[in-house]
């Protein structure tokens, strides 16, 4: 696809794209395989997903940050960066794997969207990465 078609898709985040079931959650994180990028840790696993997308899920450490403003705060910084860079993750239409990401924040700081976005966007580079070259 090019440039001008990335940005004619919607730049959503349907609730099939979010990681939400335990079984999922705790294979990902049993069986997966991880990188870190300040201040995200990623983890990630190919895995058959019925819904068709590839299902993420955001975190925020309590034990670092103690106030839930802080880390919704960090949470919604993170969702945004992956909502609007998301398509640089392709997928192909005959796949039959997606992949299962964890975005974890272990940074001890607020950091600012600019930082994360940059972070996210390398992040996704290697993701895509990683699912090219299995293929």
């Amino acid at each position: 696809m090019k440039e001008q078609e990335y940005r004619s898709l919607p730049a959503t985040f349907s609730k099939s794209e979010r990681l939400k079931r335990d079984k999922r959650i705790k294979e990902l994180f049993q069986k997966g395989s991880s990188f870190f990028l300040y201040p995200l840790l990623i983890k990630y696993m190919e895995s058959p997903v019925p819904e068709g997308v590839n299902q993420i899920l955001f975190s925020v450490s309590k034990k670092n940050f103690k106030r839930a403003v802080d880390r919704n705060l960090l949470r919604r910084r993170m969702f945004e960066a992956y909502r609007l860079h998301k398509h640089t993750l392709t997928s192909l239409p005959d796949q039959e794997n997606f992949l299962l990401i964890a975005y974890i924040y272990v940074g001890k700081e607020k950091a600012t969207y600019q930082l994360i976005e940059r972070q996210l966007i390398a992040a996704l580079k290697r993701l895509n990465d990683v699912k090219s070259a299995k293929t």
